[in-house]
């Protein structure tokens, strides 16, 4: 059904949602095909498109001086590349069998159907909000947009009391808490977990529990946020736990975050156990030819497990993006899937993670043992030689990798990607042991950290296996 102009036919690309899947995948099939062979038309219901979710609690804690700098490319650059990009306009329906979508203006309120001949979903995540009374209420704030940003900027701005509370501690719940630290508020952290960053081990998430403590922020552990509660103004004044009351001029949620599959559910397409969109390695939503998905709605395969998981960042969302705009425009790419690598920061401490977790490898059915080792980032010897801990999970027989946690100095977080290598290789810790790593005293010891790890996971292998 492609659209009739004249006497010859082009087709026409709708991309539902503007930030980065959505528009890498625009940008990628212009790139591939001109104007007057392939139409595309991207609706986004904010006020941006483009923009670096990831870098929101460093423009809050005054790291970044200005949220434009968080903009990769703005509607009007968009528009220049021959993208018809509507903002502040919301998809409201998909009639996949009608091939058509449904928007609406959020400013004026006008509504009109659209015909595509392709789609692409790209409608993100939206952050947990859990309905807890007073949840709702002003001086309560979800960060995941640049409008989100905006909004809790402009309550600090407003707001008189210097105490917040953060709800969650996930990577946006811990890099928040050091955002409010950073804008001079007593920070309280209110925590389900029995330590924070609940992507680590708890023995690994103590390290991090230890380093916050250090930063000043009151860590609050084992404990669910039962209301939150409002003053007469019925703005928030204080968020309660089963055991207790933790005043707050200002509430950050950072309980993590669902993928945004409302409209895709209520058009029929298939969603995983995480309410994602399921898609084939092209990115194609299963079942459906002229349909695509990409970004923090939809699931993705472990290559470490085998088993499909949800996980939401930028750096798939941009390459999703690329996969699907090259499909779109008629060629061919795959999205293999993860291995589940992270790193984020605590004041001078990097914590980094990638594949299995223990109870990740409990839940695989995997057999494994696990070594945790202390390093230094550099030679002992050599000045600001930084502490470093690292903990790696290698499979029995086998002597697979199957995971490395690392939380330490200056350094440490980005030499996760070494492992993140070697699982995505399949490689053995025996193998690794190997490595022909860069050394020099000012970059690692004569033994890099994740090979005395990896030494250390052959000698556990060796003892356990018969």
């Amino acid at each position: 059904m492609s659209m009739s102009h004249g006497n010859r036919t082009k087709e026409r690309l709708v991309v539902v949602g503007g930030d980065a899947a959505g528009m890498s995948a625009a940008s990628r099939a212009r790139r591939l095909k001109g104007p007057d062979e392939l139409e595309i038309i991207a609706f986004e219901r904010g006020h941006f498109s483009s923009f670096s979710a990831c870098g929101i609690p460093y423009w809050v804690g005054g790291d970044v001086a200005d949220r434009d700098q968080l903009i990769a490319r703005s509607p009007e650059e968009h528009r220049a590349r021959g993208i018809d990009l509507r903002m502040r306009t919301e998809v409201t329906e998909l009639d996949v069998d009608g091939h058509r979508v449904r928007s609406r203006d959020l400013e004026s309120g006008a509504e009109e159907w659209t015909p595509y001949d392709k789609l692409v979903i790209a409608t993100g995540a939206r952050p947990v909000r859990p309905p807890l009374p007073g949840i709702d209420a002003p001086g309560v704030h979800g960060v995941q947009t640049l409008d989100d940003g905006q909004a809790l900027l402009d309550t600090l701005s407003r707001t008189e009391g210097r105490r917040a509370v953060v709800i969650g501690a996930g990577y946006i719940g811990v890099e928040m808490a050091e955002a409010m630290i950073n804008r001079g508020y007593e920070v309280t952290v209110v925590n389900r977990g029995t330590e924070p960053m609940a992507t680590l081990d708890p023995d690994m998430g103590r390290l991090v529990h230890d380093a916050m403590e250090g930063l000043g922020i009151t860590m609050v552990n084992d404990a669910e946020v039962t209301k939150i509660l409002t003053g007469d103004d019925g703005r928030v004044r204080a968020v309660a736990t089963q055991d207790a009351e933790y005043p707050a001029d200002v509430v950050v949620l950072g309980i993590g975050v669902r993928p945004e599959t409302a409209l895709a559910e209520a058009a029929g397409l298939p969603l995983g156990t995480h309410r994602g969109l399921l898609t084939d390695l092209a990115m194609r939503v299963r079942g459906h030819e002229d349909i695509w998905a990409g970004g923090d709605c939809v699931e993705v395969l472990d290559l470490v497990s085998g088993s499909e998981r949800h996980i939401a960042l930028g750096t798939h969302a941009n390459k999703h993006g690329q996969v699907i705009g090259s499909n779109v425009a008629g060629g061919y790419a795959t999205f293999p899937g993860v291995v589940g690598t992270a790193v984020s920061k605590v004041c001078d401490l990097e914590i980094a993670r990638t594949g299995l977790r223990e109870k990740d490898a409990h839940r695989a059915g995997l057999r494994f043992e696990s070594v945790t080792i202390e390093a230094t980032s550099r030679a002992g010897y050599y000045p600001d030689a930084d502490p470093m801990t690292v903990k790696m999970l290698a499979e029995l027989r086998t002597g697979r990798l199957l995971g490395v946690q690392i939380v330490g100095g200056e350094g440490a977080g980005k030499r996760v990607d070494i492992a993140a290598v070697a699982l995505t290789a399949g490689m053995t810790v025996e193998q690794m042991t190997s490595l022909d790593l860069g050394y020099a005293p000012p970059f690692s010891p004569v033994w890099d950290p994740i090979l005395v790890a990896a030494r250390q996971a052959v000698s556990a292998l060796r003892r356990t296996t018969p």
